[in-house]
């Protein structure tokens, strides 16, 4: 768990960067403010598409989603497993 935030922490400020860095290059025309907020879009569509495919995942594995719990556990080689538990 602390894996999945540390990697994170560290890839989505490293996308914002990478992709101001990347604009300040192919668009040297472009103000500060203008790279700014496509960069925080780009992160920000990221995020949300990373989001929608795992809320897919667990809906997908749970039953009966009003009254089912979904406990993560890992595997030796840090794999997430979802499995499903009815209350």
């Amino acid at each position: 768990m602390l894996l999945t935030l540390a990697g994170g922490t560290l890839f989505f400020p490293g996308l914002f960067a990478l992709c101001s860095w990347a604009l300040r290059r192919w668009g040297p025309e472009w103000t500060c403010t203008d790279r700014v907020m496509i960069s925080t879009r780009l992160v920000s569509s990221v995020q949300a598409v990373l989001a929608t495919g795992s809320g897919i995942v667990i809906i997908r594995s749970c039953n009966d989603v009003a009254t089912g719990r979904i406990t993560r556990t890992f595997s030796q080689v840090e794999e997430p497993q979802l499995d499903v538990q009815e209350s």
